[in-house]
């Protein structure tokens, strides 16, 4: 892999309305300068949860300009070409993707979906910060990964590998 440039990636799950919209957040922060990040769905709600817009203010993001976006909108020719794909979520890990440009590598990061969630809104931010705090985790590790001393078999089975740990298995404490 060339490492004198910006990796592309994309975080996808169904409505592209939580889990990627906070993805796309944390590596924005975590990977600045190496990565850039972007959302979709396969089925887009239109609009991003109110619960993670909170979640995302409160630890400090900027909010303007996040939104549900189709992921048709990356798999045109005029789409950045990608050099990597996590799924977010089990639906969109199961669904035919589109044909990526670039040919990225791809990996299964999923995560619980708190959208889904009914009950006491104070459940509902707690559910939602905890599903960010293990999505933050998982990037922290990818974006500290040296890329140069990776071959792309080896890089493969570590991003599957960053995708079954849990928060609590790499030390992260709960904030």
């Amino acid at each position: 892999m060339a490492l004198n440039r910006v990796f592309n990636v994309l975080f996808l799950c169904t409505g592209n309305s939580a889990r990627s919209i906070m993805a796309e957040c944390a590596m924005a922060r975590y990977g600045s300068g190496r990565f850039q990040a972007f959302s979709a769905g396969s089925h887009p709600k239109g609009e991003v949860h109110p619960v993670a817009l909170d979640v995302l203010r409160r630890l400090n993001y900027k909010t303007e300009g996040l939104r549900s976006k189709s992921w048709e909108e990356f798999a045109t020719p005029e789409a950045p070409a990608l050099d990597f794909v996590f799924t977010v979520c089990d639906q969109a890990a199961g669904e035919v993707c589109p044909i990526w440009p670039g040919q990225p590598m791809t990996a299964h990061w999923g995560v619980d979906d708190p959208a889904a969630f009914e009950g006491p809104a104070d459940k509902s931010f707690k559910l939602f910060k905890r599903v960010y705090l293990e999505l933050e985790s998982r990037i922290k590790i990818f974006a500290s990964l040296r890329l140069e001393g990776l071959d792309r078999l080896t890089l493969k089975n570590r991003l599957a590998e960053i995708g079954r740990s849990r928060r609590d298995e790499v030390g992260e404490n709960a904030a």
